[in-house]
């Protein structure tokens, strides 16, 4: 006779007191998903760079106007809980001391992709869309795309672009400031492995 396999699953909650209690360390790069946790992939140099610049080009234009957040935490719901690489919150003066950013306070959301863009479509956008997140990017580094994810009616994605170097982009909450997806996507980063 089998026996039946049961996952135990952790709410948000449960997840924060295992920390906590040090059954989770601070180092270690995980996210809640569907109340599991899910170890993440290792940081490259590329998505290292991108992150980076990324962090650089939105504080530029905008100021104290977002709050940019990098690779923090982002409350989905009860059971979930992701570290996109990039969002930008809407300000706030205590810097989200007093709460948890959740879905409500985010202008937008941009996952890094060198190796984990299955997981970045299939898991997180649908994530991402039940939540409610306005706008959502992924840079695609193995392909040199972005791909912008927009105006949600219900929870699904109306509008999805694919973006090329060459190509501007700006986001819905700020129609005026345009960026160019070859600086978003670094595509000009010295891919040898003798680059200092």
């Amino acid at each position: 006779m089998e026996t039946e396999i049961t996952k135990k699953l952790f709410t948000v909650g449960d997840y924060h007191r295992m920390a906590r209690a040090g059954i989770l360390r601070e180092d270690d790069r995980l996210e809640l998903i569907d109340g599991e946790v899910i170890e993440m992939s290792p940081i490259g140099h590329r998505h290292f760079v991108c992150v980076g610049r990324m962090d650089t080009l939105f504080r530029r234009p905008f100021g104290d106007k977002v709050f940019v957040s990098i690779q923090g935490p982002l409350r989905l719901n009860e059971w979930t809980e992701v570290q996109p690489d990039v969002v930008l919150f809407k300000p706030r003066s205590d810097f989200y001391a007093a709460k948890i950013p959740n879905a409500a306070d985010v202008l937008l959301v941009v996952e890094v992709s060198d190796t984990t863009l299955a997981t970045d479509q299939k898991v997180k956008l649908p994530k991402y869309e039940s939540a409610g997140i306005a706008e959502y990017w992924i840079a695609d580094l193995e392909h040199d795309l972005l791909h912008v994810y927009r105006h949600l009616q219900g929870q699904r994605y109306t509008t999805i672009l694919t973006l090329r170097p060459g190509d501007s982009v700006s986001l819905l909450s700020s129609p005026n400031v345009e960026f160019r997806v070859d600086e978003l996507l670094t595509t000009d980063f010295e891919t040898s492995a003798d680059a200092p």
